[in-house]
């Protein structure tokens, strides 16, 4: 049994140009980095920066951020010296597929679930939660049980999460400029929010900067972290230790950064403006988070700062409560783009399982008028407004980290045994310092990983136990790697 069968480099861009499913060419460079910042800047940006301060690194959260930012920065240049090598939907599962195998890298597709397709149901169910919050404002009460947390059927993020769907649908430019809209109204608030805060900093809030440390209860049972039960290792509360505990809890204000590479075959010129479009965005929310971070704790001392809603809550206590109005619309914008990007991203990454006939090959047809994969999108949107819906999610949203922390461990691996196998393809962008950066991105992101705890991990095993079922029983047999004289336009051997 073949399980480790790698698919060309060569054979996955030609499938990318291949009949019915070649898709539209039309993204740049400016593009795809609104397209990550829209993906990036979420709620965490208005309630992590509180909640870090307050709890775990003091006013040194703008540290903590630095350090998430690095952590991020070692991963994207993985993801974008692949991204610019082999210019295909898929992302991290396809880059799996040309180097570790195919086994791993459905593996990686079946794990991209949990960060894409979860998370976009994890984020729409916040985003009725803002959304009922704003309409209260204006005196529209949304009964408890159609909308926000503890809803029974999560009207709001239903219905946010189909009419997303049918904008992807109508095609990856409508797309963008609908993201573009979002992001700007969110910038917007975000620099309002910071030039209207400057004049209420005081410089006593930063003292001191990096508080004495001190040991924290440890959590016990399933609500343990990992690296507590196997190591022993005590959570810590401010001090430089604390500093780099905040860093794991808001490293996760900067998840979807990758999302960007799973549009690498609707950019035009995907050598150039892919490392461009990964890298830019990072260093831009980098940029807004640490700033954020530094005006908030310079309003309120952090011992003072509200867990749930910090910035909103900040301008409360200086006199200015219209702000919290305007916070609401900045996340609720937030989260719109959040939940459009993490599904297109989940959709091009099916659609690269379902074209290679790990999936069911009909699903990776696309629309002749729009160009997008309609298909798959269309069972994304239903699939994720059900769970939005219908699922409490609060309970298992670690899964999302968990995802995404393991892709990022699978490509950083990938990029070193790519460089030894095939060290003849062209490299637009080069990883600086291979194997050094590639280790490190490994380390850090195991590190956060261990930060996670033991419950997150059985689920996560749990999950990867359903998927290698999935792939032994469907994906094994029906490979298109397995059966080569099924070509890309033709259908699917043992459909």
């Amino acid at each position: 049994m073949n399980v480790f069968r790698t698919k060309p480099v060569e054979q996955s861009i030609e499938d990318a140009e291949g009949g019915e499913h070649r898709l539209r060419r039309t993204l740049s460079a400016l593009d795809l980095t609104v397209f990550g910042v829209g993906v990036i800047v979420g709620t965490g940006i208005f309630v992590l920066t509180g909640v870090a301060a307050r709890n775990t690194a003091g006013p040194a959260v703008a540290i903590s951020f630095v350090v998430a930012g690095v952590v991020c920065a070692l991963a994207a240049l993985c993801y974008a010296e692949f991204a610019a090598t082999v210019p295909v939907a898929g992302s991290a599962y396809t880059y799996a597929y040309a180097t570790i195998g195919e086994f791993p890298a459905w593996i990686i597709g079946w794990d991209l679930m949990l960060e894409l397709a979860l998370g976009a149901a994890v984020v729409a169910s916040g985003w009725s939660g803002y959304f009922a919050s704003l309409l209260k404002n204006f005196g529209v009460d949304l009964p408890p049980s159609l909308a926000g947390d503890h809803a029974v059927f999560n009207i709001p993020a239903a219905v946010i999460v189909l009419l997303l769907t049918g904008v992807l649908v109508a095609g990856i430019k409508m797309s963008i400029r609908f993201n573009g809209a979002m992001v700007a109204i969110k910038l917007a608030v975000v620099l309002l929010v910071i030039i209207a805060g400057l004049f209420f900093v005081k410089a006593g809030n930063y003292q001191p900067f990096v508080p004495p440390s001190h040991q924290l209860p440890p959590d016990s049972g399933l609500k343990a972290p990992l690296i507590q039960v196997l190591f022993g290792v005590q959570p810590v509360a401010y001090g430089i230790f604390g500093v780099f505990t905040a860093a794991a809890l808001v490293f996760f204000a900067y998840i979807g950064f990758d999302v960007v590479a799973t549009a690498a075959e609707e950019t035009r010129r995907p050598q150039r403006d892919l490392p461009i479009g990964i890298i830019a965005s990072l260093v831009v929310c980098t940029i807004l988070y640490v700033v954020v971070s530094l005006v908030v704790v310079g309003m309120q001392h952090y011992s003072e700062l509200s867990e749930s809603a910090p910035l909103a809550d900040a301008f409360r206590s200086v006199g200015q409560p219209w702000v919290a109005t305007l916070i609401s619309v900045g996340a609720i914008a937030g989260l719109t783009t959040v939940v459009m990007t993490l599904m297109l991203g989940q959709s091009r990454v099916l659609f690269a399982m379902c074209r290679d006939s790990l999936l069911p090959r009909s699903l990776a047809r696309v629309h002749p008028k729009f160009r997008t994969p309609y298909r798959i999108t269309v069972v994304i949107g239903v699939v994720t407004a059900l769970l939005s819906a219908l699922i409490p999610l609060s309970a298992i949203a670690e899964l999302v980290n968990i995802g995404t922390l393991f892709a990022f461990v699978i490509v950083a691996v990938a990029v070193v045994i790519l460089r030894r196998t095939r060290p003849d393809l062209p490299r637009s962008f080069r990883t600086p310092l291979v194997p050094l950066v590639p280790i490190v991105s490994v380390l850090a992101s195991a590190y956060l990983m261990l930060n996670l705890p033991v419950e997150t991990w059985i689920r996560f095993f749990v999950w990867m136990a359903v998927g290698t079922v999935v792939y032994f029983l469907y994906g094994y047999r029906r490979s298109r790697v397995a059966n080569p004289r099924s070509k890309p336009g033709e259908p699917a051997l043992g459909r």
